[in-house]
């Protein structure tokens, strides 16, 4: 065999050599590139709750639900509270409107016995009939809880007494109630019309 011949054979053998080891490498590079990758990939998120989690989610539920129900059931009873006061409240003042329209009847029949002259003729029956007029009327007020405020005698109160005058008196302790013009009514302990009162005041 001739050096040339000898070199065609050698050739493609070399060649397919360079091709193969060219392959070779390259499947090492993308096994590598694979490996790198798979290194670097983010793990996965476990999404499922273990059972323990499931549990206390639940019981957390569960307590927000009873607190939930405790608020309602609060909301419950002072809507009820309020609605039992108001109901109550209307019960106890619903005569105002009525009883402030019979405190002047009261007022006209007191004055009428007190310019009475019961030695005129003819006058006691009168008097006994405007007396007994004003007595069942009172009772009646009293009755509905209307209670008269007559402070003669006692020391001045802002909160139920209007003051017409201020006079000076050494005979009585100062702030004192010396006369009534008009008396007072209270409902219920709630005040619906002041005393008009004189009061007195050192001199």
């Amino acid at each position: 065999m001739t050096a040339v011949e000898q070199i065609r054979r050698e050739a493609p053998l070399s060649g397919k050599n360079e091709s193969d080891n060219k392959s070779e490498n390259e499947k090492i590079e993308e096994s590598n590139l694979e490996h790198v990758v798979a290194e670097t990939a983010e793990p996965e998120v476990e999404v499922e709750l273990t059972l323990e989690q499931q549990v206390e989610a639940l019981q957390i539920q569960v307590q927000q639900a009873q607190e939930d129900l405790l608020r309602a059931r609060a909301e419950e009873q002072n809507s009820l509270r309020r609605a039992s006061l108001d109901v109550d409240k209307a019960r106890k003042y619903a005569l105002e409107s009525f009883a402030k329209e019979l405190l002047p009847v009261v007022d006209n029949l007191e004055r009428a016995l007190s310019s009475a002259d019961p030695d005129e003729a003819g006058s006691a029956a009168f008097v006994e009939g405007v007396e007994l007029t004003l007595k069942a009327l009172l009772a009646a007020l009293e009755k509905s809880r209307v209670i008269a405020i007559d402070p003669e005698g006692e020391t001045f109160n802002p909160e139920q007494h209007q003051a017409m005058a201020v006079v000076e008196n050494s005979e009585v302790e100062p702030n004192s109630v010396i006369e009534v013009f008009q008396k007072g009514y209270e409902l219920n302990g709630r005040l619906i019309r002041p005393a008009m009162v004189v009061v007195s005041k050192s001199s």
